[in-house]
């Protein structure tokens, strides 16, 4: 019996082990052309045109792309479900141009409204705003965001991401434009984020 169990495991093993090499690599490369397709969207939106990034910088837990347009950062925080990470798009001036929620554990019909509610046009509408001339606040706690109906905890933790964003983006920018502190720790999901982004 334990030679049997034995066997068993190696095998069960050897299985995963061939299965996570196997899928390693499709993983990392779908990562990478959604981590594309969200950059491109928080600064280019609808708009036409190529988007190359020409330098990322990561430190203190935030990642800043500094493309040939605009820069964008992402920013984690953590919601009702657990992590929520969101990219924000800046310009120079330190305006949102757009945001997408790339991954995130809050609860459906609920706190996944944050990828849509934020958003031009939505209840709680975020583009144009700037946060270092107000911080985003939910108006529960004194701001002037319409937080998602019944989802208050993710509201903040959104606005909570998208503020600290801000702080990244304005503290490292000069150091994305040099490249001086450009390193990945993220290797195979950024592998392809320097090539050009098209439409």
């Amino acid at each position: 019996m334990i030679l049997v169990l034995t066997v068993i495991s190696f095998l069960a093993g050897g299985t995963l082990a061939y299965v996570n090499k196997v899928t390693q690599g499709p993983i990392a490369e779908i990562n990478a052309r959604n981590l594309q397709d969200g950059i491109k969207k928080v600064i280019l939106g609808s708009q036409s045109g190529d988007l190359k990034v020409e330098a990322s910088v990561e430190s203190g837990g935030y990642t800043l792309y500094k493309t040939n347009k605009e820069t964008a950062v992402k920013a984690v925080a953590n919601g009702f479900g657990g992590p929520l990470e969101v990219l924000v798009g800046f310009d120079t001036n330190g305006n949102i141009l757009g945001y997408t929620i790339l991954s995130t554990s809050e609860t459906p019909g609920l706190g996944v409204k944050a990828e849509t509610w934020f958003q031009k046009g939505g209840k709680g509408n975020i583009i144009g705003k700037n946060p270092g001339k107000k911080a985003l606040v939910v108006t529960k706690d004194g701001g002037d965001v319409d937080a998602i109906t019944a989802s208050t905890i993710t509201s903040r933790a959104f606005l909570s991401a998208v503020n600290a964003a801000y702080q990244a983006f304005k503290g490292k920018e000069d150091d994305a434009v040099s490249g001086a502190s450009t390193h990945r720790s993220h290797a195979e999901t950024d592998r392809n984020v320097n090539d050009s982004i098209h439409e």
